[in-house]
């Protein structure tokens, strides 16, 4: 499991956010965890969660409960069965020598995922109900043209988009041309995450 020992209090409440996500298969809400835990106020809670996260036990985006996620090793990665030509066919082997290693992206870059609602990045392959696993990003000033970020925009709330940065304005972009742009003064938009993967149930 994580890299380091739990205290008896976040022990009890990363227990319970197993029995939970196994339920439910999906994450509280902050009160749930406050009413599991017998707790009046959110601190304690937030708390418990900063120190999970810390110790390697659980991913979580601040401020955003259904962001979060248990971390298990017991996960150990996917086969890599060689590569894929865009244009034709290629051979698939059956020796597999390679794995790739998803539990150690998820723990290294502190991943997010949310679920797509709607169809404005249809015609970049992202559909709605669609899983999209987002990486943090602390440097909006680095981000490159074209990046599909997911921004919090104020009256709007969170969008995924192609994000650009243009002077002082920031223009977000969907991919499906029903939806018109963006265009916001950079200081006035949070840039959550951009784009690591794509997940889609079929």
């Amino acid at each position: 499991m994580g890299e380091e020992s739990l205290t008896p209090a976040q022990q009890e409440l990363y227990e319970w956010l197993t029995d939970y996500i196994g339920t439910h298969h999906h994450s509280p809400s902050i009160r749930q965890m406050m009413n599991a835990m017998g707790l009046r106020s959110p601190a304690p809670i937030q708390s418990r969660l900063r120190h999970l996260q810390e110790k390697g036990w659980i991913t979580w985006t601040e401020g955003h409960a259904r962001t979060l996620q248990l971390l298990s090793d017991s996960f150990s990665g996917v086969p890599v069965l060689g590569a894929v030509a865009a244009g034709g066919l290629v051979e698939t082997f059956d020796d597999v020598q390679e794995t790739l290693d998803l539990n150690t992206v998820l723990q290294t870059k502190g991943i997010f995922a949310l679920t797509v609602n709607g169809d404005s990045m249809i015609d970049s392959y992202i559909a709605d109900g669609d899983m999209v696993l987002m990486e943090p990003v602390n440097d909006p000033s680095a981000l490159r043209n074209g990046t599909v970020v997911s921004a919090m925009v104020p009256g709007s709330g969170t969008t995924l988009k192609h994000f650009f940065r243009k002077g002082p304005l920031v223009r977000l972009e969907a991919a499906n041309p029903a939806y018109e742009p963006i265009e916001i003064d950079a200081d006035q938009v949070q840039i959550q995450g951009k784009l690591l993967a794509v997940w889609r149930k079929t």
